[in-house]
C-alpha cells in the first residue's frame, strides 16, 4: 500500500511539472514563482530529441 501511494504521489508531481510547462515556459513566459524551474524545463524541452515534420506537399516541392 505504502508503494501505491508513493507512485501516486510521482504521478501528480510529474502532472503538475507537466502543467506549469505548458501554463508558462512553452509560451515563452517566465514561471512566477520559481524562474529556475522554468529555465530548467526550457534547457530540458531543447535537449530532447526531435522528429522534424516532413509534409507530403514539401516533399513533392522539392522534387521538381
Amino acid at each position: 500500500m505504502l508503494v501505491v501511494i508513493i507512485v501516486m504521489i510521482l504521478i501528480l508531481a510529474l502532472a503538475g511539472l507537466v502543467v506549469a510547462y505548458v501554463a508558462y515556459p512553452h509560451r515563452g513566459e517566465e514561471l512566477p514563482a520559481a524562474p529556475w524551474l522554468g529555465d530548467a524545463m526550457s534547457r530540458a524541452a531543447e535537449a530532447a530529441p526531435t522528429l522534424e515534420v516532413v509534409y507530403a506537399d514539401d516533399d513533392a516541392e522539392q522534387r521538381h
